[in-house]
């Protein structure tokens, strides 16, 4: 028996995840700056090794994938882009737990550490939809029977 299936919905669903997901992102940074507005510094990193200019770069690229994830699924349907939309799901989970992972040890705030799990809840939903969505075309190919 083959549970019933809305064959078509995981491209919105998708588009709808990576949006949350992206709008998570925002927030966690806002909150990062939230203390500028009562007097208090914000001047730390959690990677002290690492020149400024390159961890612009690097949150510049995590932003420009997720927006380009959500243009290019909108617009890209073949198996290819599911393939490498589902790599990329995966690759911002490894980045969410190691984020996660680093925040509990360095001692970020609470609130942070809550935003970051639910960005996390969020991504693990975004990597079910995605293989889901890279199955849908695969489950659409004809199967081969045997002639008797």
């Amino acid at each position: 028996m083959r549970k019933h299936h809305h064959r078509g919905d995981e491209r919105q669903k998708i588009i709808a995840l990576w949006t949350a997901f992206l709008l998570g992102m925002l927030f966690h940074t806002q909150l990062a700056l939230m203390p500028l507005f009562h007097g208090l510094s914000v001047a730390h990193s959690h990677i002290n090794d690492l020149p400024l200019t390159t961890l612009f770069w690097l949150m510049l690229g995590v932003f420009g994938m997720a927006m380009a994830a959500i243009i290019a699924t909108a617009f890209v349907k073949g198996q290819r882009y599911k393939t490498l939309h589902f790599g990329l799901t995966l690759l911002y989970t490894v980045i969410n737990i190691s984020h996660l992972a680093l925040d509990l040890i360095v001692g970020v705030p609470s609130y942070q550490l809550c935003l970051m799990g639910y960005l996390l809840l969020i991504g693990l939903l975004l990597n079910l939809v995605a293989f889901q969505w890279f199955h849908s075309e695969l489950d659409k190919q004809p199967v081969l029977r045997s002639a008797r």
